[in-house]
């Protein structure tokens, strides 16, 4: 039988046509695309090992990989950011590494990473909070996933709700008319931010360690408070989670205490605040003469602030036997107003991390800011008072006093038996009565944040009881718990000297 050539040509090219289009679409699906703009999705962005142990433990956790784009990727890079030293183990389909590169993802597929971590939260040689990330490297974008476990048994508190405003989450530690105490039997650890709500109260034992991981803090809404009940051989700490040597005194690691109006008074006694990017910063977010803007720093220490140390906005404060110490910028910002009374402070900037040309001290009736479009705004507001008795205001910059005064805004203020490093005239008596100026206070070690008087200071013997006696606070002993009226003069700052004792004075105070 003969088929004619005439019929047999529309079969052949049918047949190379779906022959051509069975391998064209091949090599479509194939195709590995190398667009810069296509990136991988996750099932989440941080995976959290949030079971708190109470003996050696190891859990796993998975994470899901898509590629959601309309052609195949190839994954150049998947990785552990700490490598070979990180404490986590990663498994990508059934095989354990630390790193793996090109893993091709084809569209609409995805791709199982299981992660696995062992603590031994009872070891206190292991970190509060152990961090790493997932890398991934696709067509030269580089996107990772965090890690986050808890290395030793403490109290954690970790944000997980979100509002408008602020950049990271957030969880209520006090609520609504709540009132909840932290007593000293393991650390508290803050990761994001932790929240007093409003009416809520937080009370805080003696002895409390808290730590905050970085950027977290902890904010105390308005109509809430917060009572740190400190005592003296029982101090409240606030400081980062990196309990390494090396971070002991290192600045920023952490974000800041913010404190809005509160239904009764925050109130700070034996603490130390240090290593974040703001000691306290607290303000009022809208005036009501019903609300209290009142904040108690008594006994208290803040140091080693990347920005500020006590940072206000239109408050009422009064502070004595405290120190603020070695910032980057200002150890004291008032600003738009207020009522303020130190007494007994010291206020030492010997910043060393970088440059600073900024006062350490700034009085301030008003603040520039910026509004929701952009536009620079002044903030006014009366500085009924800002008195300073017994103080030491001094530092390593030439000009360590800032009085910003507008005249459109009350500014008052008075210095009374202080020392001041400035470059103004302070012979007015009624804002200077009884001042030394540009007299070195002569600190025991600066460097180290040793603000103790040493035996040659000038601030000895150098302050008036009457600062004493008027105090609304019992400012009768020093941080150290020593006795300032066993002599009629009190010497200047939160440290009374003490001359050594030895076996031929021991009957010597002072």
């Amino acid at each position: 039988m003969k088929i004619k050539l005439s019929k047999l040509i529309p079969y052949t090219f049918i047949s190379f046509l779906l022959i051509y289009l069975f391998f064209s679409s091949c090599k479509k699906e194939d195709d590995v695309s190398t667009n810069p703009s296509y990136k991988l999705e996750f099932s989440t962005d941080t995976i959290t090992f949030d079971t708190v142990f109470t003996t050696v433990g190891s859990t796993t956790r998975y994470l899901k990989v898509y590629n959601r784009n309309d052609s195949k990727v190839k994954i150049n890079g998947i990785f552990l950011a700490n490598g070979i030293n990180s404490q986590y183990k990663i498994n990508i389909d059934g095989t354990p590494v630390v790193s793996i590169t090109d893993i091709e993802l084809a569209k609409d597929d995805s791709l199982y990473i299981f992660v696995k971590v062992t603590v031994d939260p009872t070891s206190h040689n292991s970190p509060l909070i152990i961090s790493d990330s997932i890398i991934f490297e696709t067509n030269g974008n580089l996107q990772d996933v965090d890690l986050v476990a808890w290395g030793q048994d403490a109290h954690y508190f970790v944000g997980n709700k979100y509002i408008e405003g602020l950049s990271y989450p957030y969880i209520i530690v006090a609520g609504e008319n709540e009132t909840v105490t932290w007593e000293d039997d393991k650390p508290y650890v803050i990761y994001n931010w932790a929240v007093v709500d409003s009416a809520g109260v937080l009370n805080i034992g003696p002895g409390v360690d808290i730590h905050f991981h970085q950027n977290s803090g902890l904010w105390i809404y308005r109509g809430g408070s917060i009572h740190v009940n400190g005592e003296k051989d029982s101090v409240v700490t606030f400081q980062g989670d990196r309990l390494e040597y090396e971070f002991r005194d290192l600045p920023g690691q952490w974000d800041r205490i913010w404190i809005n109006e509160g239904s009764v008074n925050n109130e700070f006694n034996y603490a130390v605040i240090k290593n974040g990017f703001i000691g306290i910063q607290a303000e009022t977010l809208i005036p009501d003469e019903t609300m209290s803007n009142f904040l108690i720093l008594n006994n208290t220490i803040i140091k080693n602030m990347s920005r500020w140390g006590l940072f206000t906005i239109a408050y009422r404060v009064i502070s004595a036997n405290s120190v603020f110490a070695n910032c980057a910028e200002n150890t004291l910002f008032i600003s738009t107003g207020g009522y303020y009374d130190f007494r007994q402070c010291t206020f030492a900037n010997y910043w060393s991390h970088s440059v600073r040309l900024d006062p350490s001290f700034i009085l301030s009736n008003h603040l520039i800011v910026q509004d929701a479009n952009g536009n620079l705004v002044t903030l006014l507001g009366d500085l009924e008072n800002a008195y300073f008795g017994n103080c030491i205001i001094y530092g390593n910059v030439e000009e360590e006093i800032l009085l910003a005064k507008d005249n459109q805004a009350e500014f008052n203020y008075k210095f009374d038996h202080c020392i001041l490093k400035t470059q103004s005239d302070i012979s007015d008596p009624n804002f200077y009565f009884d001042c030394l100026k540009n007299t070195d206070p002569k600190f025991v070690d600066y460097l180290v944040n040793d603000y103790q008087l040493d035996t040659l200071s000038p601030a000895i013997d150098t302050g008036s009881m009457e600062v004493i006696d008027s105090s609304e606070l019992d400012i009768t002993i020093d941080l150290n718990g020593n006795s300032r009226i066993l002599e009629d003069k009190p010497d200047l700052g939160a440290y009374e000297f003490i001359i050594p004792k030895t076996k031929s004075q021991s009957h010597l105070i002072k």
